[in-house]
């Protein structure tokens, strides 16, 4: 497979990725291989790649708004998930089992891995990821309009549901990125024609 490979964090202007080939990555215990279709750029992707953020491991694949079908399993994965599109976000695993995991703040995890930091992602033409951190995808959706949802649209989705604006409410954006930019749409399609209203800023 071929790969982007992150071996020493840089400037992005001095292209630190490297186009290398390497052996398909073969799925674990409770892991598939996917046959990657799309993946998302973020910004966080452009701070793991300029090392603004600590670096667990070295070389990494960066990428995690990843699209794929699922090619192989791991032991005691589900076999009806062979063949699947499923996503893979930035969050790659929990322990499941610590305060936060156990009250639905799986993001604060001690243990938790990330996808393209811990784990490698997207930025390849294959990829690992923990099946149980796998999302089903609806087939009708075209990979390049899914891979955004798995971060941007998380993150506004998640922003919405914690403020209560889940409802016919008004709405305050303060800042406008990929992630306003898809949560306006998420917060007008929950809306309906309820005559929701909104206000933008930055």
């Amino acid at each position: 497979m071929n790969a982007m490979v992150l071996h020493a964090p840089a400037p992005a202007e001095s292209h630190p990725l490297h186009l290398q080939e390497l052996s398909d990555l073969q799925p674990g215990p409770g892991e598939v291989a996917l046959e990657v279709l799309a993946c998302g750029v973020c910004r966080t992707d452009l701070h793991t790649v300029e090392g603004d953020i600590p670096l667990p491991c070295l070389p990494v694949v960066p990428g995690h708004q990843v699209v794929g079908r699922v090619v192989a399993l791991g032991r005691g994965v589900d076999r009806a998930l062979l063949g699947a599109v499923v996503g893979v976000g930035w969050m790659g695993g929990t322990c499941g089992s610590c305060s936060y995991c156990q009250s639905g703040r799986e993001n604060l995890c001690p243990n938790a891995q990330f996808t393209g930091l811990h784990r490698w992602g997207g930025y390849a033409q294959r990829m690992v990821a923990r099946a149980d951190f796998t999302y089903p995808l609806p087939a009708h959706l075209p990979p390049e309009q899914a891979a955004p949802l798995l971060c941007a649209g998380v993150i506004g989705f998640r922003a919405l549901r914690l403020a209560g604006a889940l409802a016919p409410v008004k709405v305050g954006f303060f800042g406008f990125g990929a992630s306003a930019h898809l949560t306006l749409q998420v917060a007008a399609s929950w809306g309906g024609s309820t005559g929701r209203s909104f206000t933008t800023s930055g």
